[in-house]
């Protein structure tokens, strides 16, 4: 039988029926050695085939090939991998300005994983009801990302502003909510899916931070059609399977500029006659994420010497 996972917690997976009815499967043994790279052979969003052990529980014996799948490396395992989820039709990146603050390097690590796996992906601006005294600063942000050819949200999972818009844009597609913890990624679920209630939690009066309510991804079914998935906060990204000189490919606005370089090979990093430099110096691509770019070009430098 086919079906698609929902939920994976530990060593059981819940995997919906094509008939919409869901069982808890487990993993047939040599599956878990299939790809040892990773921590989790079957994720999230996978397609499956499973046979009924019995009427409760179900037996995972194929996972479908994925069209693409959001990774970064194990927390507790450096040279593994954790797969978030798959077959993704846009990857929505939550951040603040404050309560938390959200890095921009942070938002652009996302946004390069992205796209290194041909995942579609947005940026939502969560909060906005506090940020009366910032209005630049939200203009600001949104004109970098949507020059740089990403759609941006600006909303409020409070008094719902613009909740309507993002609900209509995630209309149909398998959505992946992930940001920082504290961002509201499960407010915001519960805004767009009400009926859900899934359990939130406030952000640490001391530190200012997210505490983690969701401690694994899980994908909820969507009233309006299509699905989303909420995932734990993340705190850091690391690249995986991404070199240093084919990062700029992942920066669709510097990637547009690079076929007018003096050099075929350009890293736009020190090169005579880069036209990306020259793009940022007459403000046609963001400063910001450029020197971005640059933190990871030399990071990534630095882990290989």
């Amino acid at each position: 039988m086919k079906g698609l996972v929902l939920k994976v917690a530990g060593k059981q997976y819940t995997v919906a029926t094509q008939s919409g009815k869901q069982i808890t499967c487990t993993l047939k043994g040599k599956m878990r050695l299939l790809d040892s790279k990773s921590t989790n052979p079957v994720v999230v969003g996978d397609w499956i085939e499973f046979f009924k052990e019995n009427d409760l529980i179900g037996v995972i014996e194929h996972v479908y090939e994925r069209k693409n799948y959001m990774v970064r490396k194990s927390v507790n395992l450096s040279k593994q991998t954790h797969i978030l989820a798959a077959n993704i039709d846009c990857a929505f990146i939550v951040v603040t300005l404050l309560y938390p603050q959200t890095n921009m390097e942070f938002i652009d690590r996302f946004l390069v994983t992205a796209e290194a796996y041909r995942i579609p992906a947005a940026v939502v601006l969560n909060k906005c009801d506090l940020y009366s005294q910032l209005i630049d600063e939200m203009d600001e942000l949104a004109q970098i990302y949507q020059k740089a050819g990403y759609p941006f949200f600006k909303i409020s999972a409070v008094t719902g502003e613009g909740i309507e818009l993002l609900s209509t844009f995630m209309k149909g597609k398998i959505n992946l909510v992930s940001g920082n913890s504290g961002v509201g990624k499960s407010s915001i679920i519960n805004r767009i899916e009400p009926s859900l209630n899934i359990k939130v939690q406030d952000i640490s009066p001391v530190h200012f931070r997210g505490t983690h309510t969701t401690t694994y991804s899980q994908m909820y079914s969507l009233s309006q059609g299509g699905y989303i998935i909420d995932t734990p906060g993340i705190k850091g990204l690391s690249f995986v399977n991404i070199k240093k000189e084919e990062l700029f490919h992942f920066f669709p606005e510097i990637l547009k500029q690079t076929a007018q370089c003096k050099y075929y090979n350009c890293t736009h990093v020190n090169e005579p006659g880069c036209a990306v430099k020259e793009a940022v110096i007459h403000g046609e691509i963001s400063e910001i994420r450029y020197r971005n770019y640059l933190s990871m070009f030399f990071d990534e430098e630095e882990k290989h010497r």
